[in-house]
């Protein structure tokens, strides 16, 4: 069975089978492009220290389907059993990844394919059902798509990506700063979406009072008035610990911006450079950065309960959709998804995405980093394994809602859950800022 077999003409909503196989064609393509426009010394090559070489994300790509699909599902014989050490994220740092006898590209494509011919003929013969593992699966690979085009973003070198840029916000419209999303309960989390993965479960009424969001997410500009009023050497702004990451890392602006000794911004993005574009959402700032931010605007960081209220929660029905415009799946008048653009629109498009409470951009764009830690919601049961969700639990890392145009949409939706370090920077994260109803002037 080959990939040029797999999807058919689909004029109705696919049935779970064909779900499933388009979503692993759809993250398979993106995956070998991404790989493909290096050459193999790049892709052996440790980019940066944060990042695995894009070599070990192919080979463990495939080491996942090979555990989940072949052999949990399919009851079928390991296709390379002696990789599964070697391919374990939680067994190797990235940092140390570089040192292990990984295998050459040459072999971690021909892994991707064998264990692809027999994950689609396992998917061939599955009775009907919500194909929950192969969604599992096929998300797990773009996640580690975004992932590898974080690395592109951190690689030294000539431009290898290319995209056209996003559509142009509306000049004559004028949105207002923020919008009220009305106090009360609403459903947060699913237990009926079927692709759902566990942090996302159980369904659960959550009460959460009236406040005044962003319209858009924080930009460039705005940012830049940050930097400018000395925001990075005043620790009034800061958190203990944000104060004493910034010193360490010497932050001084967001990640991949610079001067050149003139007084404009710069930035380098996917090895171009360029002034850094004033209208679009601020890109590659730690949390410490955002509530820094935050802080010096007089305003604070949403809760996860608050983003996600104001992305789901429809007053009129009282009902929570799936995206903020509703249970369609997203399309180009959306959201800035999948890789489309290489870079976020500027603040205040897709006016067609927009949630009931009238925020907009809430999905796609930049990850949003929230103010809540990542914890599990009551009644969570960790499924199909431990490592996925539970090991993350607690302080040390932060809730990002929203997905990036990064993000493909197989794994984007209102109540997806993103986290990490509150110093990483690296993701293609930004943030929106937001003040209870009690605070207005």
């Amino acid at each position: 069975m080959t990939e040029d077999t797999l999807i058919p003409e689909v004029t109705a909503a696919p049935s779970p089978r064909e779900r499933a196989r388009i979503a692993l064609s759809t993250a398979r393509r993106r995956t070998l492009a991404l790989a493909d426009c290096l050459s193999d010394a790049e892709l052996i090559a440790q980019h940066s220290s944060l990042m695995s070489p894009l070599v070990w994300d192919l080979a463990h790509i495939a080491n996942q389907e090979d555990i989940w699909l072949v052999r949990r599902v399919g009851s079928r014989p390991a296709v390379r059993p002696d990789l599964d050490d070697l391919y374990d994220a939680f067994r190797h740092p990235r940092a140390d990844r570089p040192a292990l006898p990984l295998l050459d590209p040459v072999r971690a494509r021909r892994y991707l394919a064998v264990t692809r011919d027999q994950a689609l003929d396992v998917l061939a013969a599955l009775p009907p059902g919500d194909g929950f593992v192969f969604g599992m699966v096929a998300q797990h690979e773009q996640q580690h798509d975004e992932t590898m085009l974080a690395t592109h973003q951190l690689r030294a070198g000539c431009p290898v990506l290319s995209a056209p840029a996003p559509p142009r916000a509306s000049a004559a419209e004028r949105l207002p700063r923020e919008v009220l999303v009305p106090g009360g309960p609403f459903t947060m989390g699913t237990s009926t979406d079927p692709w759902a993965l566990d942090n996302e479960r159980p369904a659960h009424a959550v009460d959460v009072p009236a406040f005044w969001l962003d319209t858009v997410p924080v930009t460039n500009a705005a940012y830049e008035e940050f930097i400018a009023d000395g925001g990075y050497d005043d620790p009034r702004w800061w958190t203990p610990g944000g104060w004493e990451h910034r010193r360490s890392a010497e932050l001084a602006a967001p990640g991949f911006w610079f001067r050149d000794g003139g007084p404009a911004w710069l930035r380098r993005r996917f090895g171009q450079v360029e002034e850094v574009p004033a209208d679009e959402p601020v890109l590659h700032v730690c949390w410490y950065e955002a509530d820094a931010y935050a802080r010096w605007a007089g305003r604070r960081l949403p809760t996860e309960a608050e983003w996600e209220k104001a992305a789901r929660h429809d007053p009129a029905t009282g009902e929570s959709r799936r995206h903020p415009w509703g249970d369609t799946p997203p399309g180009p008048e959306h959201a800035n998804l999948g890789q489309h653009h290489l870079q976020p629109a500027p603040a205040g498009s897709y006016p067609e995405g927009a949630a009931p409470c009238g925020a907009r951009q809430l999905l796609g764009d930049v990850w949003e980093w929230t103010a809540s830690d990542f914890q599990p919601y009551p009644g969570f049961a960790a499924h199909p394994y431990r490592e996925y969700s539970e090991v993350f639990f607690g302080s040390s890392h932060k809730v990002l809602r929203g997905g990036s145009f990064g993000t493909d949409p197989v794994a984007c939706r209102g109540t997806f859950r993103n986290w990490d370090r509150p110093i990483r920077r690296q993701i293609f994260c930004g943030f929106r800022t937001c003040r209870t109803a009690e605070e207005a002037r």
